[in-house]
């Protein structure tokens, strides 16, 4: 599903060029509940942005079902990230000015679906995460587990072959990240979706099937 060959990733700095990611090898099957691990500096932002098509890199190749992922257009880029994968932020990146509902309808008003059968998709995906009754509250009347669960349902709701989330746990406490694994666990193992976490928790990590542990831009382990 996701397969990386010799990436290397190089920032401006000035006169310099910053070294970021140092000939990355990785191969991640479909259906494969993954986390990626290192500490600040290490490379994990960048590599998730260029696994989100969000960024693109410097030499090397990245196959995304079995499709490179090199030098896209804007219009080929969010289709790719469309058709493919689904975000999940540590912030939630909810929009505050829309209840629940239309938070999670979002990605298929970009698919031109028309709003009341969009509305009613998302209401499915809200039941699903146990958020169904909250459907017309806004962000800022949820808990921050809340907002996340929402952010995870507007994920799914497109139909993600990959799911991204970076730091999903970081801004909960302990019984929430718990809830909120057991939902990753649950959409991995029931629907097949491939799911890559960025944590710096080694608790959420140890509930991966498998730890990929970056440091100075390279995969130690």
């Amino acid at each position: 599903m996701v397969v990386l060959q010799n990436i290397h990733k190089y920032y401006e700095v000035g006169a310099n060029k910053l070294h970021v990611l140092k000939g990355l090898d990785m191969t991640i099957e479909q259906g494969e509940l993954v986390s990626i691990m290192g500490s600040s500096g290490s490379g994990k932002s960048t590599l998730l942005n260029i696994l989100g098509i969000l960024d693109d890199y410097d030499s090397g190749t990245y196959l995304l079902n079995n499709t490179p992922m090199k030098q896209l257009s804007q219009t080929k880029a969010a289709y790719y990230r469309n058709q493919f994968i689904g975000f999940v932020f540590q912030s939630f990146n909810l929009l505050s000015f829309k209840n629940a509902m239309e938070n999670v309808a979002l990605p298929l008003y970009y698919q031109k679906v028309p709003r009341k059968q969009r509305n009613k998709i998302a209401l499915e995906y809200l039941d699903r995460v146990g958020l169904k009754e909250w459907a017309e509250h806004s962000p800022n009347e949820m808990s921050g587990g809340q907002r996340q669960r929402v952010a995870i349902a507007r994920a799914l709701i497109s139909k993600p072959k990959v799911i991204l989330a970076d730091e999903p746990t970081g801004a909960l406490d302990t019984k929430t990240s718990e809830e909120v694994m057991e939902i990753f666990k649950e959409v991995n193992r029931e629907e097949g979706i491939t799911v890559i976490i960025v944590t710096h928790e080694n608790d959420v990590a140890k509930q991966t099937q498998r730890i990929i542990k970056l440091k100075d831009g390279n995969i130690i382990s």
